[in-house]
């Protein structure tokens, strides 16, 4: 068990948190979430020791170990990677080095051979004699060969050493596992590895990740850092989410009867719980989550834009026909039909090749040759990946730039539409040039809604949005009824709104198909 006892902390007058207490226990994996600079991070230092608290402190059941997955990718440079993986088990290493030096002594006494046979039993009891195999199995697992057992650390890629001290973290079997941001850099294939290893791990696990496809598959508890409180629920990211939503209308709608509210929150469990996979940790999730009344539960204080696509012009039957497009050193002979019910998602290993399709399509670059056409009744919305031109160095307000775009200019109207995507009061006259890349993207959003075009095109629009708007956009995306073409790393957005997947493998391989994405990544990236 690990627990927090009445833990605050404030940085120059800055509150983060407030006499925080929660409770973490063995065989549970919580996610911890929150906006940008809410102190994700800074709560799992507090965790670890790295950072004190100014009052309170953490609590962690004696003889426990924790494991954290390091963040300085350069740490471990001077080591083996095999070597790498078993530091992560600093007694088992202690023990082993103490053990050389006594057995390499010329004077080895019987005091030495007393002490040598309590080394030899607790590294016995700590799994010692199988630690090589151990952090094999686990870098085979990763997908990393016996070749690069022995290469120093400092040999390896980026994309590697990730892997590597990930597997570092999760070696030896660890009582309490502490994870910021696990699934960055890895390939899909061992983020699937990594889903159900910590399915299967019986201890504790406390992440803070922007993964939300990764969090629901995972969390048994979601731990929101919101307004100096930390705030624990039953539950993954969806049903946290999905609850506060709930929760939120039936506050609105006050006359409701509580027998009604309580016949839709069981309803609503009731499906949450039939989703829930065949593992411990969802098992047990499943019974606890069925045991919750309206008592039970309670909002988030949490706020979210209100995204919504929305078009007047009806679709016709031709939408987009490519035929033969190319360019060179980016695809050739690129071909593909968009019919009206399609959201088609576009993968490549290189983002450029997919920002240059998009801004070929848009008129903003040309073709070497080939062809494209929009139907007569499709009217494009495109939110590019870069958003410069649209707000360097121009000093209108917020208010004022979003005016632009729309056909109804009085202040109340454009205000709304602030205020839907959280623009509001003063905030809203703040020039566009000096707001955050995630408020920008956020005026983007605006704007693709105001100009209610009824064929999207977005690239990588989840670009500096925080896990709130993301999980909106999500929600839009699902629910416009016209097509959408569409790149992104987020593989919650892919799996939940794309129908067909082209992915533009290299210059001349291109792979089009319809089925979900994890069909297609067991299919042809295995």
């Amino acid at each position: 068990m690990i627990q927090t006892v009445n833990v605050s902390l404030s940085f120059g007058g800055r509150t983060l948190y407030k006499e925080v207490n929660l409770k973490f226990t063995k065989g549970n994996c919580y996610g911890i979430i929150g906006a940008n600079g809410a102190g994700k991070s800074t709560f799992l230092k507090i965790l670890t020791g790295e950072i004190e608290p100014n009052t309170g402190e953490v609590v962690i059941t004696p003889g426990e170990r924790m494991s954290v997955l390091e963040q300085n990718q350069n740490k471990y440079d001077n080591e083996t990677v095999l070597d790498t993986v078993l530091l992560g088990h600093k007694r088992l290493m202690e023990i082993q080095k103490e053990k050389d030096a006594l057995y390499a002594k010329p004077d080895f006494s019987d005091e030495d051979g007393i002490r040598a046979g309590e080394l030899e039993t607790e590294f016995a009891e700590l799994g010692g004699w199988e630690a090589d195999s151990d952090a094999k199995s686990l870098l085979q697992s990763m997908g990393i060969t016996e070749d690069d057992y022995y290469k120093m650390m400092s040999e390896l890629d980026s994309k590697i050493k990730v892997k590597v001290l990930l597997a570092q973290a999760l070696f030896g079997n660890p009582d309490i596992l502490i994870l910021d941001e696990p699934t960055n850099n890895l390939d899909f294939k061992t983020i699937r590895w990594l889903e159900n290893f910590l399915l299967d791990f019986e201890n504790i696990v406390i992440i803070v990740s922007h993964n939300r496809h990764f969090l629901n598959k995972v969390c048994t508890h979601i731990c929101d850092v919101d307004f100096g409180q930390i705030n624990m629920y039953l539950g993954n990211y969806d049903f946290w989410y999905e609850t506060s939503q709930l929760l939120a209308r039936q506050a609105k709608e006050q006359n409701k009867k509580a027998e009604q509210r309580a016949k839709e929150l069981k309803d609503f469990i009731a499906r949450f719980s039939a989703n829930a996979s065949k593992s411990k940790q969802a098992t047990s999730r499943k019974r606890e989550l069925e045991k919750l009344t309206l008592e039970d539960l309670k909002p988030s204080s949490r706020k979210y834009p209100y995204v919504d696509f929305k078009f007047e012009q009806a679709i016709g039957k031709e939408i987009l026909k490519v035929e033969n497009l190319t360019k060179k050193g980016i695809f050739k002979n690129l071909s593909f039909n968009v019919e009206p019910d399609q959201k088609i998602v576009f993968l490549s290993n290189n983002s450029l090749v997919l920002t240059t399709l998009f801004n070929i399509l848009m008129g903003k670059e040309e073709a070497d040759s080939g062809t494209f056409h929009f139907g007569k009744t499709i009217k494009p919305s495109y939110l590019p990946q870069d958003n410069r031109e649209f707000f360097d160095n121009c000093h209108l307000s917020i208010v004022d730039w979003l005016r632009q775009f729309s056909k109804d200019k009085t202040e109340s109207y454009v205000r709304g539409w602030l205020g839907r995507m959280l623009f509001s009061g003063e905030e809203s006259l703040k020039e566009v040039n000096v707001l955050s890349g995630g408020e920008k993207v956020r005026c983007m959003l605006a704007k693709l809604m105001l100009e209610g075009g009824n064929l999207l095109i977005l690239d990588e629009p989840i670009n500096h949005l925080d896990l709130e708007s993301i999980t909106s956009l999500n929600k839009g995306m699902i629910n416009f009824k016209g097509p959408i073409l569409f790149a992104t790393g987020d593989q919650e957005i892919i799996e939940t709104v794309a129908n067909r997947i082209i992915d533009i493998v290299d210059e001349n391989t291109i792979i089009d198909k319809q089925m979900s994405y994890e069909e297609y990544m067991e299919k042809y990236k295995n």
